[in-house]
C-alpha cells in the first residue's frame, strides 16, 4: 500500500488525467453514432409524445416516418452537437470522477472507497459536466426536435444554434433544463457505484482485479447499472427535454414556467405515464450506448496507459531520489561519526539538481 503523499502526487498525474480525458471522449464519440436514431425518437418522444392513431411498434413506426418524411439524414438529426457535447461530456466526467475518487482514497489512507465515497465523487464530477456542457444539450434537442415543427425558423447548424438562442433568449436559454440536468445527477450517483460494486463482486467471483476484468464482464456491469440507475431516475430526463425544447416554440403548445409548473402540467394532461415517456425506447439506446461507453472507455484507457509515455524523471512515485538521498545522509552520518565534515563529493551533490544527479550516477 501506498503512502498518502504518493498517492496525492499519483492522483496529479498529467499523464494519467490525459488517458482518462481520452478515454472518455473517444467512448463517447462512438456511442453517440451508433444510438443517435434512438436517440432522436427518445428525445421526440419525451417533448411531443406519441403520435396521433399510434399503431403497431413505436420504434419501427417512428423510424419509418422520419425516414419518409426527412430521409436518412433525419435519424442523424443532432448528432453533431452530440458529439460535440460528449467530447466534453465525458472527457470531464471520466477526468473529474478518477481525480476525486484518487482524493478522497488518498484522504482515507488509499482504501477502498465506500458506497458513499463512489457517490459523492460521482455527483460531484457529474454536477462539474452538467454546468459545463448543458448549452450543447439544449442544441440537441432543438436540432432533434425541429423537424416536427414546420412552423418554426430552424436553426441551420450547431454554430447557428448557439449564436440565435444567446441572441434571442440570453444565457438563460443556453441553461435551460439546467435544474433536472443537476437533479440528473442522482443518475450517475447511482450507476457508477453500482458499476464500481458489480465490478468488484466479478473480480472477486474471477479471482482478478478490476483492471483485469474482460470485456464480457465489463459489458454486463455497466449494462446492469444503466438499467437500474434509469429506471429509478427517468422522469427528470422527460422534464428536462421539455423545458430545452419550448424556447424554439413560443407560440406552440404548452409553455412552462419551470420545473415545478412542468411537472405539474405534464401529470395532469398524462399521468405518471407522462413521465416515463419513451422510456422503453430511452433503455433501447442508453443500455447499449452504457455497455459500448463503459467497455470502450475501460478498453482505450487500459491502451493509453501502456502506449503513452510516462513522465520524463522518475514516474510514477519513483523512489529513486529518496534512495538517493538517504544514501547521501548516510555518508554524511558516517562522516559526522569520524569527526569530519560532510564529504566534498556529497557537498556538490547536494546542488546538482536532480535530473543531473541521475545523469551522474550513470556515469
Amino acid at each position: 500500500m501506498s503512502s498518502n503523499g504518493e498517492t496525492c502526487s499519483a492522483s496529479l498525474d498529467i499523464r494519467a488525467l490525459i488517458c482518462h480525458a481520452a478515454a472518455g471522449a473517444s467512448a463517447g464519440a462512438i456511442a453517440a453514432t451508433f444510438v443517435c436514431p434512438l436517440d432522436v425518437i427518445k428525445t421526440r418522444l419525451q417533448v411531443h409524445g406519441l403520435p396521433q392513431g399510434q399503431k403497431g411498434n413505436v420504434i419501427v413506426t417512428s423510424l419509418q416516418n422520419i425516414v419518409r418524411n426527412e430521409g436518412f439524414r433525419g435519424m442523424y438529426r443532432g448528432l453533431s452537437p452530440t458529439i460535440l457535447a460528449l467530447l466534453p461530456n465525458w472527457a470531464v466526467y471520466f477526468t473529474s470522477y478518477e481525480l476525486l475518487k484518487d482524493l478522497l482514497r488518498s484522504r482515507d489512507g488509499c482504501k477502498e472507497l465506500t458506497t458513499f465515497g463512489h457517490m459523492t465523487a460521482a455527483a460531484a464530477a457529474g454536477a462539474a459536466t452538467a454546468i459545463s456542457v448543458n448549452p450543447l444539450w439544449v442544441v440537441k434537442t432543438r436540432l432533434q426536435t425541429q423537424g416536427m415543427r414546420p412552423d418554426v425558423v430552424p436553426y441551420k447548424s450547431v454554430l447557428s444554434a448557439l449564436t440565435r438562442i444567446t441572441r434571442e433568449e440570453g444565457i438563460r436559454g443556453l441553461y435551460s433544463g439546467i435544474i433536472p440536468s443537476l437533479a440528473g445527477i442522482s443518475h450517475v450517483a447511482i450507476q457508477f457505484p453500482a458499476f464500481e460494486r458489480i465490478k468488484s463482486y466479478m473480480a472477486e467471483k474471477d479471482n482478478t482485479t478490476v483492471d483485469k476484468l474482460s470485456p464480457g464482464s465489463v459489458a454486463i456491469a455497466s449494462s446492469i447499472s444503466k438499467v437500474f440507475a434509469s429506471v429509478m431516475t427517468y422522469p427528470h430526463e422527460v422534464i428536462r427535454s421539455r423545458l430545452q425544447e419550448q424556447g424554439q416554440a413560443k407560440n406552440n403548445g404548452i409553455q412552462y414556467t419551470g420545473v415545478i409548473d412542468c411537472t405539474k402540467k405534464l401529470f395532469q394532461k398524462e399521468g405518471i405515464a407522462g413521465f416515463y415517456r419513451g422510456c422503453a425506447t430511452n433503455l433501447l439506446r442508453t443500455t447499449p450506448s452504457a455497455v459500448i461507453t463503459f467497455t470502450s472507455y475501460e478498453m482505450i484507457q487500459r491502451f493509453l496507459q501502456r502506449v503513452v509515455p510516462q513522465d520524463k524523471g522518475y514516474p510514477q512515485g519513483s523512489s529513486k531520489p529518496n534512495e538517493l538521498n538517504k544514501a547521501q545522509s548516510k555518508a554524511e552520518a558516517s562522516d559526522t561519526d569520524r569527526g569530519q565534515p560532510p564529504s566534498q563529493s556529497n557537498m556538490k551533490a547536494s546542488s546538482i539538481p536532480l535530473g543531473n544527479k541521475e545523469q551522474l550516477t550513470r556515469h
